[in-house]
């Protein structure tokens, strides 16, 4: 997979920084993936949900949730951002849904 983009997942990182380790893991299996549907994505990340076209993973039991845009078509992901859980409840990150 395309992970769209390393310097924004950096970005997201830095806000989120309790789990940088496990969005660099993250970020090592989503590059070298194949995934082409939530089952593929399952094999590795079996709490992942799709939502539309949001891929959404939880980081540090629960804590704080990865939202990326799939394009499972172009092998591409895009990171949209790292939230807490109060800020994923709050239903904003919908808007890139569209």
């Amino acid at each position: 997979m395309n992970v769209v983009s390393r310097r924004g997942l950096q970005r997201q990182i830095e806000k989120a920084s309790a789990c940088r380790a496990e969005l660099e893991i993250w970020y090592s299996i989503a590059k070298q993936a194949e995934w082409r549907s939530l089952a593929d994505v399952r094999v590795n990340y079996r709490s992942a949900d799709l939502v539309g076209r949001l891929l959404i993973f939880n980081s540090l039991h629960n804590k704080y949730r990865l939202i990326v845009r799939e394009n499972f078509r172009g092998q591409a992901l895009f990171v949209k951002a790292v939230l807490t859980h109060d800020e994923y409840d709050r239903k904003e990150w919908m808007r890139w849904n569209k």
